[in-house]
């Protein structure tokens, strides 16, 4: 079935045309949907409720539905919207499939780059067909992915407290603008660890379970497991260690979700 979904989602991509797609707000000039966003989910749910009938969707554009089904697709259409809106090459398309409780398979695919990464849950991680770990660099090394909180800027300074206290551990510091390629990179040894303070399911779903199969770790608060019903923070990094001292850090300064 994985093959099948890459497929579906490389076709997909063909409706992420490079000019004439429409800009729209959605809650401010920070949040943004174009036209190819609507276009891709369209496309997406189509075929994969064709590949799984009867299964139940959670999507950006179009929020819930059927939810509570047994298997759920998790889908944003183009997760970076704001980059591709200007022509940057880091949005992608994320689709998980989720049984239960558990993300059970994941794609994430940048179309700028054609970077295909796969992962079923206990089969591993793979980029283009191969195989993908995440790095052995420790925390003084780290390449450190975060961001502001741009949909919630008053979360800006819980943000900024983390980022004061980290940067001057680690290597250096990256913002891609798109959460399910900062944990891909974070799977494909590229990266070392990441925060930020307010993801939706969309944006981790798949890259969660592409990172966990790459070797990595992924929780939210406390080293609780993400949920999928709310957007949360979340907390990444390439091995135990380098998780354990980021999410120590991240206490430290958020008791609890502020939103």
């Amino acid at each position: 079935m994985l093959e099948q979904v890459a497929t579906i989602v490389r076709q997909a991509a063909g409706y992420m045309v490079t000019d004439g797609f429409r800009i729209e707000q959605k809650d401010g000039a920070a949040n943004i949907v174009t036209s190819s966003d609507y276009a891709v989910q369209h496309y997406l749910c189509k075929e994969l409720a064709k590949l799984i009938p009867g299964s139940g969707f959670i999507c950006e554009e179009e929020d819930y539905l059927d939810p509570d089904k047994e298997l759920v697709w998790i889908i944003d259409p183009i997760d970076g919207t704001c980059n591709y809106a200007r022509g940057i090459d880091d949005c992608c398309i994320s689709v998980a499939l989720k049984k239960g409780s558990d993300i059970i398979l994941g794609t994430v695919f940048c179309p700028s780059r054609n970077e295909m990464y796969c992962a079923e849950l206990g089969k591993g991680a793979s980029l283009n067909g191969k195989p993908i770990h995440v790095s052995d660099r420790p925390f003084e090394n780290a390449l450190f992915i975060t961001a502001l909180g741009v949909y919630v800027k008053q979360c800006a300074e819980y943000s900024n407290s983390i980022i004061m206290e980290v940067y001057p551990q680690v290597n250096d510091i990256r913002r891609f603008g798109s959460a399910a390629l900062d944990l891909c990179y974070i799977a494909a040894g590229r990266c070392e660890i990441m925060f930020e303070v307010r993801l939706c399911p969309w944006d981790y779903a798949a890259g969660m379970l592409i990172l966990t199969e790459a070797g990595g770790y992924v929780s939210g608060l406390k080293g609780k497991p993400m949920t999928f019903d709310r957007p949360e923070p979340i907390i990444a990094a390439n091995c135990r260690e380098s998780h354990t001292r980021l999410l120590e850090t991240v206490d430290r300064h958020i008791a609890s979700i502020p939103y």
